[in-house]
């Protein structure tokens, strides 16, 4: 019989995603700021969230929102000032709140006082912090990579007379490092933090810090001639050494946690990246997501690849390492358009996905809107959208040969303005998330799904995530129970055991418009305790139905 273990906090914590931008504006300049996520504590708290993960809120020119830092010590004024940031520090440890930073190692703005200095010519101090190419003969990019934003990886500098990498936008330069003043200058701003009282770390885009040494050409996989530079750079041979250094110069010893982004780490990989012998506590993988880096050719992923690439993580980290459970993200649609019909009943389709949060092995990362059931944009002109990716999609789609509203319906699919509408607080203007006029409009269905609206409504999203969350906070069985998974080859239903100390808990979640039966020797004994029905069908698993049984 299992024995009851002392878990890390991390592993029992509810993790939280806050988009800043997005959240709570406390002054009406129509932004999210730091105040205001301090203003929302108390809501938090009774989610029993114990980690906030904010996105950068740095000193940026905010081109990226965010994502294109000038300086790692600084605040951005949209967000406040460093003196906020040391209140919400304060504030969230009363609240029995860690507080998560993002580390965007990868690229700075160019606007940086590093890349102003690299860029003056060959000769200077940080000439090397970056990574510098000569041009082909013909004057051309040194290779054909595409960023992941579209279009060359490669920029000219009319200064060097060279070209500069960007694994994203022109604007976010890659840094170098293979030179290690570049790296102890990352572990210090990593130190940095940490005195500061932060608690844990979620690194960006981690897997392209290591470039190949050869710099060669792809096969081309678009009507462009470019190849994307992920497949050129993810996961590049050495990655590691530099990993294990940040580790022993930043993490080892201290009170912190690390989950890092890592696009395209294989499940059968993970024992390198996290464990005993790991770079990192967890490992954000995509494999279960819907969309790709290309989205006009993304296949959709059916029920059972998304089942299969769950538990596939869930069995490589059963005794290894641990798994962050997500579904959303600050750059991914949300979870009832990306993984349901258009015709699921969203209420339901959401309980669904929350089901599977809190109840998978591992700690959940649960994303600001997601307790609600927030939903996509829908938005029918190119010009409402406003982050970078969404443009150069589209442009990249009508390229190919699409039509305009086909171009568009990509773009409305897989946006990350789908994720980044403010937070739909109450059924008042702008949703209570500001008095002013807000950065990106709220979403037209704020008078429904609200925050206001569903606390007092019991057959809620909201309603079932409270529910959900508490069973889980007292639950030695979803804490630290192992996992087995049932009807693995089911087209339809999401299906899994858990068991610890000689008790089991019985969890099925069905993703399809169907009712299918269910054997009663899965569940034995067992009594259902849940149902996202709100009644009892003990045979059965109806149209988008999440059952809960313990014995």
């Amino acid at each position: 019989m299992q024995k009851s273990q002392k878990l890390e906090d991390w592993k029992k914590t509810i993790c939280y995603e806050i988009y800043p931008s997005s959240f709570q504006d406390s002054d009406g300049d129509g932004v999210g700021d730091l105040k205001g996520i301090t203003q929302r504590l108390d809501y938090l708290e009774s989610l029993n969230v114990g980690c906030i993960w904010l996105t950068p809120v740095y000193a940026s020119p905010m081109r990226d929102n965010g994502y294109d830092v000038s300086d790692f010590y600084q605040i951005n004024p949209l967000y406040g000032t460093m003196a906020d940031m040391d209140e919400l520090l304060q504030q969230a440890k009363k609240h029995h709140i860690q507080v998560m930073m993002d580390l965007v190692f990868n690229h700075v703005s160019n606007e940086s006082a590093w890349f102003l200095e690299s860029k003056k010519n060959r000769t200077n101090p940080k000439s090397d912090w970056f990574i510098w190419k000569d041009p082909k003969p013909d004057g051309s990019a040194p290779n054909n990579w595409r960023g992941i934003f579209g279009g060359s990886a490669w920029t000219f500098s009319e200064e060097r007379r060279q070209y500069y990498l960007h694994t994203f936008a022109d604007f976010q330069p890659d840094l170098n490092w293979e030179n290690p003043e570049v790296r102890q200058a990352l572990y210090d701003i990593a130190n940095f933090w940490i005195q500061k009282g932060v608690g844990a770390f979620r690194m960006d885009a981690i897997v392209y810090i290591k470039k190949p040494t050869d710099f060669r050409n792809g096969a081309p996989d678009a009507a462009d001639g470019l190849t994307l530079i992920h497949t050129m750079t993810a996961n590049s041979a050495g990655i590691l050494d530099f990993l294990h250094e940040m580790k022993r110069e930043v993490f080892d010893g201290k009170n912190v946690f690390t989950v890092a982004e890592a696009n395209g780490i294989l499940p059968e990989d993970l024992k390198f990246w996290v464990g005993d012998s790991g770079v990192f506590d967890m490992l954000f993988e995509f494999e279960h997501l819907q969309g790709s880096d290309i989205w006009f050719s993304t296949k959709t992923r059916s029920t059972k690849e998304i089942k299969q690439a769950i538990f596939k993580s869930e069995k490589e980290t059963a005794k290894n390492g641990w798994y962050p459970v997500f579904f959303e993200n600050h750059d991914k649609p949300r979870s009832v358009n990306a993984y349901f019909p258009e015709t699921a009943d969203k209420t339901l389709a959401a309980k669904a996905i929350l089901t599977l949060l809190f109840t998978l092995r591992g700690t959940p990362f649960l994303y600001q809107g997601e307790e609600l059931g927030m939903e996509n944009v829908t938005w029918n002109s190119i010009d409402c959208f406003k982050e970078l990716n969404s443009k150069s999609q589209y442009a990249m789609a009508l390229k190919e040969g699409f039509l305009p509203q086909e171009a568009l319906r990509f773009v409305q699919k897989y946006s990350r303005d789908n994720a980044r509408t403010p937070m739909q607080w109450n059924a008042e203007k702008n949703a209570g998330f500001s008095s002013g006029k807000s950065w990106i409009p709220v979403h037209e269905n704020y008078k429904q799904i609200n925050v206001a609206t569903e606390n007092v409504n019991e057959n809620s999203v909201l309603a079932w995530t409270k529910k959900l969350l508490d069973f889980r906070k007292n639950s030695e069985i979803l804490l630290q129970g192992n996992w087995e998974p049932i009807l693995e080859n089911d087209e339809n239903i999401f299906a899994y055991k858990r068991t610890f100390g000689g008790k089991s808990i019985f969890v099925f979640v069905n993703f399809s418009e169907k009712e299918i039966a269910l054997e009663e020797n899965f569940m034995q004994k067992a009594k259902q305790i849940f149902s996202s029905y709100g009644d009892e069908k003990k045979n059965a698993i109806r149209p988008f139905e999440s059952k809960i049984f313990a014995d």
